[in-house]
């Protein structure tokens, strides 16, 4: 009897043992919030309905600005605050390209991201995302806009120059799902002026606004698509290569980037999300303080606000009016494919609009 009772205590020693080691990687993926490259953290465990029954961390996906490195540090103290307010792990998963973090999203390898309109309302319209905020605005200050830019020096520095021969310009720009860097400049500037931004240039380079702004002061290309909040932060960082660049042009401003998160996340926990993100620099004294300065890094100063999908409305509007402009613009066999491409269009949008304004679920 002894002797099994020493077997089965050594026995259950050696299970808690192994738990322990097994324990060890939520660990670190708490500690690694702060690391240089973190692996990504735990998916959520999930019962017999798909819905997450606990969260144990939060992976949250940082849009590239000037690269992975400078985004990540910038949220850095935002999810810090975040995992301690939370009380879970929260870790970045920050990438190079909108494109990489499209994938990811399609991957359920993200559960919480700041994106543009674009790309949210794509996540959104997956079911695979939710809005719960979206950066607030201050009536009377200068609002977010679309810019171009150019060289103040050069034979190829103006609006006029460019509309008159845009083959002969090399063209710098944003991703396609880029709300600045391209849609609205294709739907506001280069479509209404009968210029499609993929096919007319000499050449097209693609990138962050950092770089495009860069390609252009550099003399690697001769206009750039960006937009005022990312110029002003390119001005601080590039002092000299900014005094090289002009704005030509700005746009109206564009629809806001929200932030997004899981869908599947229990209501509870998508509650306490948007509570943290709303009450965010808030706060009196010192702890407020630093929230502030963390807000104005991110170039959010007055804060969030809270929202739902519906803030995505204007987003789907932009693209309803940008697919227009492509199918009028574009060649076609007979007129009757381009009235079935415009159907589709108007078919799309209003999808769009119904899964919007329906009240969150």
């Amino acid at each position: 009897m002894a002797r099994a009772a020493a077997r089965l205590l050594a026995a259950t020693l050696l299970c808690a043992a192994s738990a322990a080691m097994l324990a060890a990687p939520a660990t670190a993926a708490a500690q690694g919030a702060n690391a240089a490259a973190p692996a990504p953290a735990p998916a959520p465990a999930r019962g017999a309905t798909g819905v997450p029954e606990v969260v144990r961390a939060v992976r949250f996906g940082v849009l590239p600005l000037g690269g992975t490195v400078e985004s990540r540090a910038l949220w850095t103290p935002l999810m810090a605050d975040m995992s301690r307010a939370l009380g879970v792990p929260v870790s970045s998963y920050s990438v190079p390209s909108y494109e990489e973090l499209d994938r990811a999203i399609g991957r359920d390898e993200i559960d919480m991201a700041f994106l543009s309109a674009k790309m949210a309302l794509d996540a959104v319209m997956q079911r695979r995302m939710k809005v719960v905020a979206q950066i607030a605005k201050q009536p009377g200050n200068p609002q977010h806009r679309a810019v171009l830019l150019m060289r103040k020096a050069g034979p190829l520095n103006t609006l006029a120059g460019l509309l008159a021969e845009p083959q002969r310009w090399r063209l710098a720009r944003g991703d396609s799902r880029s709300v600045t860097g391209f849609i609205v400049p294709q739907s506001q500037f280069f479509l209404p002026n009968n210029i499609q931004m993929e096919t007319r240039f000499l050449s097209e380079f693609v990138g962050t606004h950092q770089a495009t702004a860069l390609a252009v002061a550099n003399g690697d290309a001769d206009v750039a698509t960006n937009n005022t909040t990312d110029f002003e932060r390119f001005r601080q960082q590039f002092p000299i290569e900014a005094e090289r660049l002009q704005v030509v042009w700005e746009s109206e401003p564009p629809p806001g980037a929200p932030m997004v998160v899981r869908r599947s996340y229990p209501p509870e926990f998508q509650a306490r999300l948007q509570n943290f993100l709303t009450g965010y620099g808030k706060a009196r004294g010192p702890r407020g303080d630093a929230e502030r300065e963390v807000l104005k890094n991110l170039r959010a100063g007055y804060g969030y606000v809270e929202a739902d999908d519906s803030a995505l409305l204007p987003e789907a509007r932009l693209e309803y009016q940008l697919g227009r402009q492509r199918a009028m613009a574009a060649s076609w066999v007979n007129e009757a494919a381009r009235e079935q491409r415009l159907q589709r269009i108007e078919k799309t949008y209003a999808e769009q609009v119904e899964a919007l304004r329906a009240p969150n679920r």
